[in-house]
């Protein structure tokens, strides 16, 4: 499943996209995230995540490989989300964050709360 949301500005600003998908394969489910994760794209994470059967949240990575930008709205949906995951006795983990998002999981002291990996498992492997 692969949703985009694009939100426009008003004037000649470029509109910012999302891109997230999910995959998923023994009990484990990648979302995977691209463009900017923002107070206006937010939405669509947090609604994939949301979205996701009960089945498939026993382990969730979500992958920020993709990611070039992300604010206090986007760790919000991702707090809340690995709350709701670990509540329900499951695994939530980032993967792969570019230099400026881990950055900010570090100046906010949120590294040390999420399980961040160096990549996300490709499906069928492992």
């Amino acid at each position: 499943m692969t949703l985009w949301i694009e939100a426009r500005s008003v004037g000649s600003v470029p509109g910012v996209e999302l891109n997230v998908s999910t995959s998923s394969q023994g009990g484990h489910t990648v979302v995977t995230a691209t463009g900017e994760l923002d107070l206006y794209t937010a939405p669509r994470l947090q609604a994939a995540l949301a979205d996701l059967p009960d089945d498939a949240a026993d382990r969730i990575t979500v992958d920020l490989s993709g990611v070039e930008f992300c604010d206090s709205t986007g760790m919000n949906v991702l707090l809340a989300a690995m709350q709701r995951v670990r509540d329900g006795g499951g695994s939530f983990a980032l993967a792969a964050p570019r230099t400026a998002v881990r950055r900010i999981l570090q100046v906010t002291g949120l590294d040390t709360v999420f399980t961040v990996v160096d990549a996300a498992p490709v499906p069928g492997v492992g």
